[in-house]
């Protein structure tokens, strides 16, 4: 393989001050220090990333990891992990990497599979070494890009305030201490502390929409905008303050109808158009579910604000669905899949979508003789199943029984049941057949049943 590494000249007209900005941002983020991870790639940004926050770390009281992901989607990608190493070596600093593949010919595009994969290594290898923070390489030209692709996807104000310079993410922060920083800068860096550093044959294929404006569309705006990247930093940050003021207007628009997981759908009825839809937005991200387009979160709007009470709705939004529950939107997983499992007397029945525990009790819940004589099995539920509770005359639908229960729709088929050989015992929230409940003082087991989380 040729030698990808580069290294710059000494002469330098400036001094960067590279090693200042990662200092600034670690003092606001980590006042007390602690350990962080720095993203390794090899590359020239990451390399003058690493570099810095190396000089720092002693004085931030920090301790420094450097992560890299191995993505194997370049036949250089073992030499590119190899410079790293000895990279790390060389400033004895930890080194940590973690080897992902990618999935050619995704939906979503091999660049968005690539960065999720990436983001996802990277954060499990802060958590394997109990890092609080991860510092990425992202300047200000990647920041301008990104604006600019997020203008071309036709973004809000939250798209196009593009990267943030700090986020906490399930609690660990990601910092990007150079979003002021220009690529040149970057560059000048390099050449005055003479640091070599790989380069990616990816970022010349302008198959990939990022690197085909950074050839065409970023040299043309030099020229008529001496000021860029900075003037397109200074817009994302104003575009920052409007998102920031959109979520507080949101805030004040749930009100008491927010309850930290539901939404009283009356507040988006109260709300005209636009401020209903802001309201919707940061309820989704506030369950962490993915961004709709514009068209689709309209539609959701709709199907929200219109539904009977008693409608059965089902919106489907990534991995999750939004439905109505007496009145409040509700984000839940997709109904839970059909499973059969057999109980040997064991306390505890994993399940896919929870914990069936068999608590041994007195006087309550299946009697203990019946379960000794049976072959017990725990299922799913199927339509238009009964139970008789003690000291009701006729059995009713299972269904009418949860419903009574507070038991969403959605969560009701995968609710488990307790099954002896063919009989339908008990069902977990509703009841206990009469036929197999327990009599008074007598020995018998009672269900707990402790879902994951997004189901009731």
């Amino acid at each position: 393989m040729a030698d990808s590494r580069r290294s710059r000249p000494a002469e330098s007209p400036t001094r960067p001050d590279l090693r200042a900005a990662v200092a600034n941002l670690l003092a606001q983020a980590l006042p007390d220090g602690g350990r962080i991870g720095v993203a390794l790639s090899g590359g020239r940004d990451s390399v003058a990333l690493f570099d810095a926050t190396a000089s720092v770390a002693a004085a931030a009281r920090c301790e420094v990891a450097a992560l890299h992901v191995h993505h194997g989607l370049s036949g250089n990608a073992g030499a590119w992990s190899s410079f790293c190493a000895a990279l790390c070596a060389a400033h004895g600093v930890p080194y940590a990497t973690c080897e992902v593949r990618i999935a050619r010919g995704t939906r979503i595009g091999i660049e968005a599979a690539a960065r999720a994969a990436r983001y996802e290594a990277l954060e499990a290898l802060a958590r394997e070494h109990c890092a609080s923070a991860v510092l990425l390489a992202h300047h200000a030209d990647d920041q301008a890009e990104t604006l600019l692709l997020q203008l071309l996807r036709g973004a809000g104000p939250r798209g196009l305030a593009a990267m943030p310079s700090a986020r906490l993410v399930r609690g660990i922060r990601w910092l990007r201490p150079f979003l002021a920083v220009s690529r040149a800068s970057l560059d000048a860096y390099l050449a005055l502390h003479r640091l070599n550093y790989v380069d990616d044959e990816s970022n010349a294929d302008h198959r990939h929409r990022r690197n085909a404006l950074r050839a065409n569309l970023v040299p043309a705006l030099r020229t008529i905008a001496p000021g860029y990247p900075g003037v397109l930093v200074r817009a994302a940050g104003h575009q920052a303050e409007a998102a920031a003021l959109l979520d507080e207007l949101a805030r004040i628009d749930a009100g008491p109808a927010f309850d930290g997981s539901t939404l009283d759908r009356a507040a988006l009825r109260a709300l005209d158009a636009p401020r209903a839809r802001n309201l919707l937005r940061w309820f989704l991200r506030q369950q962490e579910a993915r961004a709709p387009s514009s068209a689709r979160l309209a539609d959701m709007l709709r199907q929200l604000t219109t539904a009977r009470d008693d409608s059965h709705l089902s919106i489907a939004q990534g991995d999750v669905e939004l439905g109505l529950h007496r009145g409040r939107i509700i984000l839940h997983r997709p109904a839970s899949p059909r499973y059969v499992r057999e109980w040997d007397g064991m306390s505890a029945v994993e399940l896919p979508h929870g914990t069936l525990v068999f608590a041994p009790a007195r006087g309550e819940g299946i009697a203990a003789r019946h379960l000794a004589s049976a072959c017990v099995t725990i299922r799913a539920g199927a339509p238009g199943e009964r139970l008789r509770l003690a000291g009701r005359a006729s059995a009713r639908h299972v269904a009418d029984l949860l419903r009574e229960a507070g038991i969403p729709e959605w969560n009701r088929t995968g609710l488990p049941r307790v099954y002896c050989d063919e009989a339908l015992a008990a069902v977990a929230c509703a009841g206990v057949d009469a036929r197999f409940a327990a009599a008074r003082d007598e020995p018998a087991f009672a269900l707990d049943w402790r879902p994951r989380g997004g189901e009731d």
